[in-house]
């Protein structure tokens, strides 16, 4: 486990490479896929990296089960990608592709906003005040993994209650592209904190029956995610430059 893994744990609270050696138990898996993750925001693995099952197994100090669950788990939310009759990979941008796709997904998700401020129900707010509460708990437990499937849940739903498939699918093809960008992004200080206060502003735009205030809002906290992500991939490439500096000689 490289040291920006083990860090990561210990400030997590999540199990290092060391822990899930001593709790092996039901909950087993979900160390592991906790580990991975601890892994994949760091930086551990090349982009577009194949995920070999047995190395992880080895390097974690368990069976191959627990492992292979766990990357499923993980292929579930899109920070892993399969590919057919060759496996399980990471899939990472370069910032011209980032940025090209994290535009076209601001537009898409804004205007996702729009159509929904123009015919949203009280059951739909109800329900989207109800994904903001469960992420608010999430926030306060400052825990990424916990806070990032109910993100994805509760944009999900806005693409849902919008009311036009294509615009839904449009989006959502474009977030299925950034899982792992966006789930790094959001690793970053604060931003947990700040990501669900611009659900917030997003929702009440829509209960407002405001569409420009609700694309404004949607379309911004995309491009604030985007900013994120720049964020927390800078802090990556310093602390992966500072890694490799050569050592002063002993005294």
């Amino acid at each position: 486990m490289t040291g920006a893994t083990r860090q990561k744990s210990e400030e997590s609270g999540q199990p290092g490479t060391s822990g899930i050696r001593f709790l092996k138990g039901n909950s087993l898996s979900e160390l592991v896929r906790h580990e991975i993750e601890a892994m994949i925001v760091a930086g551990h693995f090349a982009p577009n990296e194949r995920i070999n099952e047995m190395s992880l197994a080895t390097q974690c100090g368990v069976s191959r089960a627990p492992v292979r669950e766990a990357c499923r788990a993980l292929a579930a939310v899109g920070l892993l990608e399969y590919i057919p009759n060759r496996g399980l990979f990471v899939r990472q941008m370069d910032e011209a592709e980032l940025r090209e796709v994290d535009i076209a997904r601001g537009f898409a998700f804004g205007a996702v906003a729009w159509s929904l401020a123009e015919n949203a129900t009280p059951a739909q707010l109800h329900e989207l005040r109800g994904h903001i509460l469960g992420m608010d708990e999430a926030v306060v437990a400052d825990d990424v993994s916990a806070y990032y499937p109910l993100n994805v849940a509760f944009h999900t739903a806005l693409c849902e209650m919008c009311g036009n498939r294509r615009l839904a699918n449009t989006y959502q093809g474009f977030a299925r592209e950034l899982h792992v960008q966006r789930f790094r992004g959001l690793s970053a200080p604060a931003s947990l904190h700040l990501s669900n206060r611009e659900h917030g502003q997003i929702v009440e735009a829509i209960a407002a029956g405001d569409p420009q205030a609700a694309f404004d809002a949607a379309r911004g906290h995309v491009m604030n995610g985007y900013a994120r992500i720049l964020e927390q991939r800078r802090a990556m490439e310093e602390g992966q430059a500072g890694g490799t500096a050569e050592e002063p000689p002993p005294e």
